[in-house]
């Protein structure tokens, strides 16, 4: 199996016969402002695993799918069903909008076990964390809280993908709820992909929270992810010290592996 990483939450992973890519978002720079995975990745694309509907993690999806004919696994809450058509969520428009039409799409809710086309995938409890964003040198400060209503963190989910008897496990962007997650207690799964950049912007794990999934999960391969990332003027929002991590994970016992762009790996 190929694990394909593109920066912030953005993976591919593909087998031979099946090609998941993993919250295709967009690069929120403001001289970019496209899908983190590129087009020349699109059109085999068989899967689309979405962790929630914020931009960084959404917003190609349609795209993506439009290019590929990808079925999309998803949490309940980023589509409404409108007979036997299902509408998900729209992160580019105004407001919540639920006007993408997805066929395939399988809407998972916490608990939830399903297998498509031989893939199977779990979904777990998540919460994201809040945003506080300054602008023009901290003249203009907000922060985005999620809750009812809300767009940021919209279908959070954490996810377990089961293919060719190898397990990964996506947290997407969570808060820490150990208590949540004790059907992942001691899985050793294959592949862990942990956040690590909320010390600064706390919308999800910090470094040391991300080590204490890692000693609860005690996985076969760490990869960090959803740090450093571009967004509008920066090129490092959600800060973290991946080296400092990779030192600390490989002290617990465990490989960690850090991946730059379009870097790929065989597990």
């Amino acid at each position: 199996m190929k694990i394909k990483h593109y920066l912030c939450n953005a993976f591919i992973v593909e087998n031979g016969k099946s090609k998941i890519a993993i919250d295709p978002g967009l690069d929120g720079w403001i001289f970019k402002l496209k899908s983190y995975i590129p087009k020349s990745e699109w059109d085999d694309v068989t899967h689309i695993l979405l962790t929630h509907g914020d931009p960084d993690h959404h917003w190609s999806t349609d795209k993506i799918a439009a290019a590929s004919g990808a079925s999309v696994i998803c949490g309940q809450e980023l589509v409404r069903q409108n007979g036997e058509e299902i509408y998900m969520y729209n992160p580019r428009a105004r407001g919540i909008q639920f006007n993408l039409l997805m066929d395939p799409a399988y809407p998972m809710k916490v608990g939830d076990v399903i297998t498509v086309d031989g893939i199977t995938f779990e979904a777990f409890r998540s919460v994201h964390g809040s945003l506080h964003f300054k602008f023009l040198f901290g003249l203009i400060e907000k922060t985005a809280t999620p809750g009812p209503g809300e767009r940021i963190g919209i279908g959070s989910k954490v996810f377990m993908i089961t293919v060719d008897n190898k397990t990964i496990v996506n947290m997407g962007d969570s808060l820490l709820l150990l208590d949540d997650w004790q059907g992942l207690v001691d899985l050793q799964p294959d592949v862990l992909m942990i956040p690590i950049g909320g010390d600064h912007a706390p919308n999800t794990f910090n470094v040391s929270e991300a080590l204490e999934v890692v000693a609860m999960m005690k996985p076969k391969l760490v990869i960090p992810c959803h740090y450093n990332v571009d967004f509008l003027f920066t090129k490092k929002f959600n800060p973290a010290d991946d080296q400092k991590f990779k030192r600390d994970v490989e002290q617990m016992g465990f490989p960690c592996t850090i991946m730059n762009y379009g870097d790929e790996l065989i597990v």
